[in-house]
């Protein structure tokens, strides 16, 4: 019996092991995948500019910030983070800060379907992951770490 348990932990170690070996490339694929949607919607907001400060002076109920703070900074944060995120550099404050642009945007709003808060929620896990784990091998931010230890 401990034969068997042994052998069973040794296929279990190896293929953890490997599985370990795809971090990187997961990381890379959700850093990609929530900076598309946050850069996109960033450039929604200065393609009609507008129209977004009609949005988040009418629609949009931003706690503590005036209206046009809130759509600078809420602009700011979809166009600059998601560059960031996607080349990993400072992945883990950029994953922070496109969180807190992703709180804003539900808690802002009076009635959210609830299919776009599914979706909310699935990029929220998608930056704590990020957040959590960091950028994984193929980022600047590993770059730098490996050119300032040298």
């Amino acid at each position: 019996m401990s034969t068997l348990v042994n052998q069973l932990y040794q296929r279990y170690s190896t293929a953890s092991t490997l599985l370990e070996k795809l971090h990187s490339l997961v990381s890379i694929s959700a850093r990609l995948y929530i900076a598309q949607v946050f850069f996109l919607a960033g450039l929604t907001k200065i393609k009609d500019w507008d129209t977004t400060l009609f949005l988040f002076e009418e629609e949009y109920q931003v706690p503590f910030l005036s209206y046009e703070l809130a759509a600078y900074l809420g602009t700011f944060g979809e166009l600059v983070f998601p560059i960031l995120l996607a080349i990993g550099l400072a992945t883990r404050f950029s994953a922070i800060a496109l969180s807190v642009v992703n709180i804003v945007a539900v808690i802002s709003l009076e009635e959210i379907a609830p299919a776009a808060l599914y979706l909310h929620v699935v990029w929220g896990i998608l930056l704590a992951q990020v957040v959590i784990y960091g950028s994984g091998f193929l980022s600047a931010d590993r770059w730098l770490k490996a050119k300032w230890a040298s």
